[in-house]
């Protein structure tokens, strides 16, 4: 009979693997069919992106303070995936209309829509398989993993379907989250777990706020906010920028969706070898190393002028997001009490992303539409740059052995 860890390890796997097919299929190419679909600028643009920013920040401490009192219990999931299933209906017959005739009503609609489903439904499910890969023995990364060949396997297919008719990523994306639904219905906790959570105790909403009081945490928001938020805004426009370095747009856009699926299925191996790793040279190591080479995309972009080199530099992703995810868990659960591990990822690391995003998007779409894509670049990169070196100093220390995995004996 397979143990409980391991068939929830495959059936959590698979819970990611269609929660990023999903939001793969919905998000992927989501600046490009603003532009090209919807007909917005790239200062409206910058605003949608700006106001889910702000829709994110009202969800994310409330889907992380809920998460850490639910522990192992899915009713949040359950929430997540009632709204990744509406995803083809709301973007076809609701969000696109909207923005056409009503813009701040449908912009503001959607980022509520979107900060529920995604942007912090991927937090609480993150620091669900989190929690249980800590309780049970297995390694985050290696489950993480199937999310990077969820998204992949959606990228893939998308770039060709956009081209096709727009609304088929959309109706693919509702059509996941049924997988994603049955995969959280299948799991169950180990009975020796469960015990072991009801004997602690509850998490309160004081201890929450009791993290704003460390200077640890503040050390951590800093290097969200610096590095990591100003990578993601630069992130937010870019298929935009690589698709107008093709001669033909549409050979643009089809080419990123390959290249997007290349790099998740390089992300996907990083996945797997991550964790070996942010062990050896430790969380804030980690953290710096991700920072290093997300400053070298960012500045990378501005110098890149052509499809080979600006399809390198678009790589280099595959390379960075495994170790920051990584080291980020292992980073909160060095530093802070294992009990509010989803808060301080969907508020510590999600939530003051998105702060330093709400008012960053804006400026960023201004300076797309007026200094163009490479000098403002120039600007997000040396903005990057300077935080990371705050960061290097501002965050806490750590050695190799405090990161080995304790194993349990109900691990896979």
């Amino acid at each position: 009979m397979i143990k409980t860890s391991t068939r929830n390890y495959w059936l959590l796997s698979g819970a990611l693997f269609a929660f990023f097919l999903t939001w793969s299929f919905a998000f992927s190419l989501f600046p490009i069919w603003l532009n090209r679909i919807v007909g917005l600028s790239g200062e409206q643009t910058g605003v949608i992106f700006s106001i889910n920013a702000i829709a994110a920040l009202a969800v994310m401490p409330l889907y992380g303070y809920l998460q850490d009192r639910l522990q192992l219990r899915k009713n949040l999931l359950y929430t997540v995936g009632f709204f990744l299933l509406a995803s083809g209906p709301f973007f076809i017959f609701i969000y696109a209309p909207l923005l056409k005739s009503q813009f701040y009503l449908g912009v503001t609609l959607g980022a509520f829509y979107f900060a529920l489903a995604f942007s912090s439904g991927v937090g609480a499910l993150e620091t669900y398989i989190d929690r249980c890969s800590r309780l049970t023995g297995f390694e985050f990364g290696k489950a993480r993993m199937w999310g990077s060949l969820g998204w992949a396997s959606a990228t893939f297919f998308a770039g060709s379907l956009i081209n096709i008719n727009p609304d088929i990523n959309f109706w693919m994306a509702s059509a996941s989250a049924v997988i994603f639904c049955i995969a959280v219905l299948l799991v169950q906790a180990p009975k020796s777990v469960e015990e072991k959570l009801e004997s602690q105790r509850k998490v309160q909403i004081h201890d929450a706020f009791s993290l704003l009081r460390l200077p640890t945490f503040w050390a951590f928001a800093t290097y969200v906010m610096g590095v990591t938020c100003v990578y993601s805004v630069y992130d937010q426009q870019f298929p935009v920028y690589f698709a107008s370095l093709f001669s033909n747009v549409d050979e643009g856009t089809s080419m990123f969706g390959y290249l997007n699926s290349l790099q998740v299925l390089l992300e996907a191996g990083g996945m797997f070898l991550a964790p070996l790793i942010v062990n050896r040279i430790g969380a804030k190591n980690g953290l710096l190393l991700a920072g290093v080479i997300m400053v070298i995309r960012i500045l990378g972009s501005g110098i890149a002028s052509d499809p080979i080199s600006i399809s390198i530099i678009k790589l280099l992703h595959a390379a960075e997001l495994p170790i920051m995810l990584v080291a980020i868990f292992k980073y909160i659960a060095r530093n802070f009490d294992s009990r509010l591990s989803a808060t301080l990822y969907l508020v510590g690391f999600q939530f003051s992303t998105q702060v330093a995003a709400s008012g960053l998007s804006v400026i960023a779409g201004i300076m797309y539409d007026r200094i163009g894509f490479t000098n403002a670049y120039f600007i997000l990169g040396t903005v990057a740059a300077i935080f990371l070196a705050i960061s290097a100093v501002a965050l806490r220390n750590d050695t190799k052995a405090e990161f080995r995995t304790t194993v349990s004996p109900d691990c896979a």
